[in-house]
């Protein structure tokens, strides 16, 4: 028997948790942009948005370490002014799992505003509705079913995340060890039980979180 250690698991949910808040609070307000505005470029930031869908995850990582680094110049500000260092730190791990989730929030998100029928906004309008009121009661809650959908599903890509994270954060046991790279490490050692096992945690911690997230946002919309 080996003792199993549970906390690469809570850094995954940790991770998450932090990357999934900012995948909606971005997500929402970059899918509604891309649903309900026309702009020079917009073509170039729709794609850019998509882009971490077709990039191998260690090339995202390769790139945050060229931009976020501690060699680069916004990663030696930081560092300097504020003494935060995000490569090689668990704020890292969300940085990555944010980036390579936000694709499937916005893309979830944009659909939905754009199923959304414009009359009901503009009918909100002529009542004296600013469009920040119209947006929270009429255009937020008719597309909520794809704001939920990407949640989940942005939930579900940054707890796996694995590439990005380990060239970005690195693997520091207790510190930057999230779950998949701790079931990366345990099959290199040749360690297939500890694998399975962890492998089985993180399965079934994600399927019950997801579970649990699909219900409270359903429950929300009532």
């Amino acid at each position: 028997m080996f003792d199993i250690d549970l906390s690469p698991l809570r850094l995954s949910l940790q991770v998450a948790a932090l990357a999934t808040a900012i995948c909606l609070v971005l997500g929402v307000a970059l899918a509604w942009l891309l649903a309900r505005r026309q702009f020079w470029g917009r073509g170039i930031v729709s794609a850019l948005v998509t882009l971490p869908l077709v990039l191998p995850p260690t090339v995202l990582g390769y790139y945050l370490l060229q931009a976020l680094g501690r060699r680069s110049l916004v990663g030696e500000f930081l560092e300097d002014s504020f003494g935060l260092r995000l490569a090689f730190a668990w704020e890292g791990a969300v940085i990555a799992s944010t980036i390579v989730a936000l694709p499937l929030m916005v893309r979830s998100a944009q659909a939905a505003f754009e199923a959304v029928d414009p009359s009901l906004e503009n009918t909100a309008r002529t009542l004296g509705r600013t469009n920040l009121a119209v947006f929270f009661t009429v255009t937020l809650p008719l597309a909520w079913p794809g704001v939920v959908a990407g949640t989940a599903l942005a939930f579900a890509r940054a707890v796996g995340e694995f590439g990005a994270t380990i060239m970005f954060a690195g693997n520091i046991p207790g510190q930057t060890r999230t779950m998949p790279v701790a079931i990366y490490d345990a099959w290199q050692s040749g360690d297939a039980a500890l694998a399975n096992t962890l492998v089985a945690i993180l399965t079934v911690t994600s399927l019950l979180s997801l579970l649990v997230i699909g219900r409270l946002l359903r429950v929300s919309r009532w």
